[in-house]
């Protein structure tokens, strides 16, 4: 059992290091993505339409950098910025998505990329804390086990 913990913790000891050593890399990689996403967006149903979508709702955001970014893109020359991309939903006609000087006052004017990045690294101080946490009782639980296990052997050699 001891070593089953001890084999976990590593795991996520080497997890938790490749992740902080890597994180710009990460970082980098996820811009990259976005503006893919971005550049293949279409109507029809595929989920990197729905997790931009999702993402310009929840974080009242619209393209990368700023919600020019949709200029750039094929889906922009046939219907405009999305209108995941919309202030008030009820208030944004595609009309005014077509035109960036309209839609600049209808749509969320700041990109997605920073601001995904800087909630990640907001609630990275907690993911640390709660992995750290996880981690002691791991510790604890090989600390133990061994203990028990050192136990167990000394009294089978007073048994005999």
């Amino acid at each position: 059992y001891a070593m089953l913990l001890s084999l976990i913790f590593l795991i996520v000891l080497v997890a938790a290091i490749v992740g902080f050593v890597f994180r710009h890399e990460i970082k980098t990689n996820f811009e990259s993505n976005l503006n893919l996403a971005l550049k293949d967006y279409n109507v029809t149903v595929d989920w990197h339409s729905e997790a931009v979508d999702t993402i310009q709702r929840t974080l009242h955001c619209c393209g990368v950098q700023n919600y020019s970014d949709w200029e750039r893109t094929e889906y922009f020359s046939q219907r405009g910025i999305p209108r995941s991309c919309c202030k008030n939903q009820n208030n944004c006609s595609e009309e005014d998505l077509k035109d960036p000087n309209k839609a600049k006052l209808k749509v969320f004017v700041d990109g997605c990329f920073f601001l995904v990045t800087s909630t990640m690294e907001s609630k990275m101080s907690i993911v640390a804390g709660i992995s750290f946490g996880i981690a002691c009782f791991q510790l604890i639980g090989i600390i133990l086990s061994c203990c028990l296990s050192q136990y167990i052997t000394n009294n089978q050699y007073e048994m005999v």
